[in-house]
Order: structure tokens, then sequence, then C-alpha cells
């Protein structure tokens, strides 16, 4: 079984499987109207030259977050 781990550490062109969210409040009602919850697939597109923020492909749409917010979504690596 795989071990999941925090989204932000998804390199460019890896893909991960949204397992769970440590979010509360505001924040993880904004993280699931992203589209970010169980079971959805994210692409880690491309990070900014100082890491921070990290461009994300979710249902056909790119976001930003920063690692405050992607260190609070969970994942698992995705086998192509």
């Amino acid at each position: 079984m795989t071990k999941d781990f925090p989204l932000y550490r998804l390199h460019p062109g890896q893909n991960g499987i949204v397992t769970r969210l440590s979010a509360e409040g505001l924040t993880r009602r904004r993280l699931l109207d992203l589209g970010l919850v169980v079971g959805t697939v994210v692409e880690s597109i491309r990070k900014s030259p100082l890491g921070d923020p990290i461009a994300y492909g979710i249902r056909g749409a790119v976001i930003a977050l920063r690692k405050e917010e992607s260190s609070q979504v969970f994942v698992r690596a995705k086998n192509s």
C-alpha cells in the first residue's frame, strides 16, 4: 500500500490522487470548491522560480497554490 504525502511534494509532470484534506474552515471550503476532493487526479505542472506557488492541473483547470495550502492536501502517486 502506497503512503500518502503532501501535494507540494509532487514533481512537475507527476500525477497524484487526492486521499484527504487536513484543512479546516474557509481554507477547506476553498480547496473543495477548487475541485480537490477525494479521488481527484491532480497533476503538478510547474513551480515558480522560488518554488512557491506551484501550478496544478485539476479537472481541466490550472490553479496555483502556495505551499501552505498544498501542504494540507494529501495525495498518493498515481501509477500511469
